[in-house]
Order: structure tokens, then sequence, then C-alpha cells
């Protein structure tokens, strides 16, 4: 792997200098295992944990459901959008803002998200704005 010098045939040494590109390689392999855990150990935060508490139902809670079809059920009942929207303007003229029944959501996971958010949006218009969201809980 030594390189020739001088000679009279001027042929060229065609190998490659191996030397120079294991020290950059070694100066890069060197500069990474500097940076990588400074880099991991940057920001410190600590996670919620996951506690679930069940809520309990009152008599006077909505229950505002999205079925696979995309059609929305007040109290069980089907209604429209618009009809949503009378609906919750008389629960919000009939109480204070801290007595206002709780909308409990139910949505189908085939359902379109923008279902629930036309529904989310009307609630929001109307200022019926205590919404749970309802989930099964995991089998297993």
């Amino acid at each position: 792997m030594g390189a020739k010098v001088g000679g009279d045939d001027g042929d060229y040494n065609a190998e490659i200098n191996i030397i120079p590109l294991v020290d950059i390689m070694l100066v890069l392999l060197i500069i990474f295992i500097i940076t990588v855990p400074v880099v991991q150990n940057a920001v410190r935060i600590t996670m919620p944990t996951n506690i679930n508490k069940p809520t309990e139902s009152k008599p006077e809670d909505i229950t505002l459901a999205i079925d696979s079809y995309n059609q929305w059920y007040w109290n069980d009942q089907p209604v429209d959008l618009q009809t949503m929207a009378n609906l919750a303007a008389e629960q919000v003229r009939a109480v204070k803002f801290e007595d206002q029944p709780t909308v409990k959501f139910r949505v189908d996971k085939k359902t379109k998200f923008a279902y629930v958010s036309d529904a989310i949006r009307v609630l929001q218009q109307t200022g019926l704005l205590k919404v749970d969201f309802l989930a099964e809980r995991p089998h297993g």
C-alpha cells in the first residue's frame, strides 16, 4: 500500500489512500458519540399517568349520539342539525351556566369526523359547553 516515489515510466498510482478516509471517519464517529447523549437528554418532562375515572351521569345530562350512517340522536331521538341547535339553545336558556347539563357524546367509529365537528360547532354556538366523549372499555 505504499506509494511509488519517482520513476521513469511515468505511470500513475491508482490505489486509494485509505488513511485520510479512516481519519475522517474516526473524527465523525467521535463527534456523534459526544453529541448524541447531549441531544437525547435536552428536554426532561414528566408524562401524566393514564388514570381514567368513570363519570357519573345525572338525569339532566344529554346524550348526543352519531351512528355509522351519520345520523344524529338527541337523547335517543333522531334529529337534524337545526333541531339540535334549537334543543341546545333551549337548554342554555333554561338554566345558568353552572347548572348546564353535560352533553355525553357517543360516536360510532365509522362516523366521519365532519359530522362530529358540526355537532360540536352547534353546541359551541348555542353556548352548551360541557361536553364529555364516551368510549367503550377495551376488551381483554
